[in-house]
């Protein structure tokens, strides 16, 4: 194998393959990146959970194939200077890279018996912009449960249907759903795992370019630019979280998403990371206190709100409030309230592309 190829591409790709490469396994080709020279230079990375290919335009003077340590090869070339890589595999899996006049020789693996990317049988798909899932997942993915109890609530929900694609997260205090519009006439359901789906998220970028998803039974495809991803979905079924979100509400506000957002944080700065006191949202007539009182002290600020309904107070882990507000890039919102001891629930003040639920805590 021998090709020249960029600096800068090579390295870009290394990054994004690293992601589905393991950094401690059992087998050392688990601990690599797959490269192939043919009609392309391809790079390859894959923990069996998620799998990552990428291709990059190289001058390829000979074909080949070749496995290298994915932590030695990538700090090599992130050191490499700024300009045109040449590497050849010479006998024994030796690999000579070279840059302007920086010289390595280290030490390959056959690349016979590396865990290729799985075919996925193309049952169910659809396109969407990269910036719109990027957008969902990013307002969504901090709503993913990290107990391995509900092994089903560590992923995210995607549902297809009625040319929409919602997205939903759910972890047992709050729930976050985003949507947006696709054009194809497909209904299916799938959970893809919420760490794949934060690295699908560092990859995507914020284009209008389109992203191809493709489903079966137990995999996901995401396919854009010169990038493959192939996920794992979890098995069982996700819970009926239209369910959980009520339907009457006593109050509903309009508030500014920067100003409430802004006292939250500032009501918090009172409080440690170890211990989590509630913030108290007192809505009375156009005002909203948002007070806090720990054993460093107390805080109080007003802001001002449209109220359409009874006046109420109401305590929130303010953690949980922030994580939904901070994702939110509308200027204002409509927080509806059910009681003082209901779940409250964001929206935006027209359409339906994002809704946030979150309970309230004891005060």
């Amino acid at each position: 194998m021998n090709f020249t190829c960029n600096k800068q591409d090579l390295m870009e790709a290394i990054n994004t393959v690293q992601k589905a490469v393991m950094t401690k396994a059992t087998i050392p080709i688990l601990e690599g990146i797959y490269i192939e020279a043919d009609q392309c230079l391809k790079l390859v990375g894959n923990c069996f959970d998620m799998g990552i290919e990428c291709s990059v335009d190289a001058d390829i003077k000979e074909k080949g194939s070749i496995v290298l340590n994915s932590r030695i090869f990538g700090e090599i070339v992130r050191k490499l200077p700024e300009s045109e890589i040449y590497i050849q595999v010479k006998e024994n899996f030796v690999v000579v890279i070279e840059c302007d006049n920086s010289y390595y020789e280290i030490k390959g693996l056959s690349s016979e018996g590396f865990p290729m990317l799985p075919e996925v049988k193309e049952e169910n798909k659809i396109t969407v912009q990269q910036s719109a899932l990027r957008d969902m997942i990013r307002k969504t993915i901090y709503a993913i449960s990290i107990d391995d109890k509900i092994k089903i609530l560590t992923g995210s929900l995607i549902e297809v249907k009625d040319g929409d694609i919602t997205m939903v997260s759910l972890d047992g205090f709050r729930l976050a759903v985003a949507k947006t519009i696709v054009k194809e006439n497909v209904s299916f359901s799938a959970v893809i795992p919420g760490k794949n789906l934060g690295e699908i998220y560092k990859i995507l970028e914020q284009t209008e370019d389109k992203v191809k998803i493709t489903m079966s039974r137990n995999q996901a495809l995401f396919e854009f630019d010169k990038c493959r991803i192939v996920s794992k979905l979890l098995d069982g079924e996700y819970m009926n979280y239209r369910s959980f979100i009520p339907e009457k509400f006593e109050t509903k506000i309009e508030v500014n998403v920067k100003e409430i957002t802004r006292s939250i944080e500032r009501a918090s700065l009172i409080m440690s990371e170890d211990n989590r006191y509630p913030v108290k949202l007192i809505v009375e007539d156009d005002k909203m206190l948002i007070t806090s009182s720990t054993k460093f002290g107390i805080s109080k600020e007003q802001i001002d709100v449209n109220n359409d309904g009874n006046n109420i107070t109401i305590g929130f882990n303010p953690r949980y409030l922030l994580d939904s507000f901070k994702v939110i890039d509308d200027e204002k919102v409509e927080v509806y309230f059910s009681s003082s001891v209901g779940p409250c629930v964001i929206k935006p003040l027209t359409g339906d592309k994002f809704t946030f639920m979150i309970l309230p805590v004891r005060i």
